[in-house]
């Protein structure tokens, strides 16, 4: 005879169930109210949820493929000749081992393969004092250059959200600048490691340094500097990109998740190409240039992510001043 108290195993956990249902139900709402009124560091006082509804949006009809296999393809053009134009610089250069920390900071950014690629060339050309081959490297660095940034800011230009756009002697004027602006911040960024050798080594020969410490500070302020020169070079390409400046501030929520994803990125990708890739072996020689392009390609999706991240708070900051005047 069945107890009138008794329940069944299916009851029990058609109860468990709505009640499973019923405390997510609840949470959810509970986190949804929260990010619809709180706000991140950078975000401008706009809320969280409004940023992700625009963020998303533009992922849906950004293309960020297609932007990025572009910003990749001319990026990759525009390398070789400005690599070779900076170390062909590095002669008429007269601080010692600047060749040295220049190609191990390439070393340290790109993979194995891209690096084992470009050193050959480089150390050929660094060894000689060309004025001719200067002045020619010079020229195909600007055409180049600017056409590799001028393709990137097509690309910030084609998102979603609605952005100022310059006309093409402006843009191109920017381009450049902007060249001379990254190449400023690598030659800083060498100099800064430079100097940070030989102010290391002073400590330890007054013998304020103990003999092991001084390798952990030099890795440590080694790779400090390059994620600044990362970090300010793209809050310049996301500051002078877009036509008007006042639309986001110089240091933003977009350069700071651009920088943390380029740097997974390249790590990511370096480790899995080091490790793992067998692009040489399926590909002869042109392995190493896939692997120029499948990087230069990653690192052009982090870029685009925090461009729209900056646009998309931007965008929900205009939203929401629109509001009230609509309802006027």
């Amino acid at each position: 005879m069945k107890n009138k108290y008794s329940i069944s195993i299916h009851e029990m956990l058609s109860i468990q169930n709505k009640h499973t249902y019923k405390f997510f139900n609840t949470w959810i709402h509970s986190f949804l109210k929260k990010i619809k009124k709180a706000s991140l560091p950078g975000f401008e006082g706009v809320p969280i949820y409004d940023v992700i509804i625009f963020f998303f949006q533009g992922f849906q009809k950004g293309s960020l493929g297609t932007r990025a296999s572009s910003i990749a393809f001319n990026l990759c053009i525009a390398l070789l000749p400005s690599t070779i134009f900076l170390f062909t610089l590095i002669p008429f250069i007269p601080i010692p081992n600047f060749q040295v920390e220049l190609l191990t900071l390439f070393q340290n950014i790109l993979p194995e393969n891209a690096f084992s690629f470009m050193e050959i060339t480089i150390v050929e050309i660094v060894t000689k004092k060309s004025g001719g081959l200067l002045l020619f490297m010079f020229g195909a660095t600007i055409i180049f250059s600017t056409n590799g940034i001028n393709a990137l800011i097509n690309a910030f230009n084609a998102t979603t959200h609605s952005i100022d756009t310059r006309g093409w002697l402006a843009q191109r004027l920017i381009s450049l600048a902007l060249v001379f602006i990254l190449t400023s911040l690598l030659s800083i960024a060498v100099i800064l490691i430079l100097f940070s050798k030989i102010a290391i080594q002073k400590l330890v020969d007054l013998e304020l340094l103990r003999l092991n410490l001084p390798f952990y500070l030099m890795q440590f302020g080694k790779w400090i500097i390059i994620i600044a020169l990362i970090f300010f070079a793209i809050s310049f390409l996301y500051y002078l990109a877009p036509a008007r400046k006042n639309i986001w501030r110089f240091i933003s929520a977009g350069s700071s998740l651009a920088t943390i994803l380029f740097i997974i990125s390249s790590l990511g990708f370096s480790f899995f190409v080091n490790n793992f890739g067998e692009f040489n072996t399926l590909y002869g020689s042109i392995g190493t240039l896939i692997v120029i392009l499948l990087w230069l390609y990653f690192n052009s999706i982090s870029l685009l992510i925090g461009f729209e991240l900056n646009a998309s708070i931007q965008s929900a900051n205009l939203s929401k001043e629109e509001i009230p005047s609509d309802l006027n």
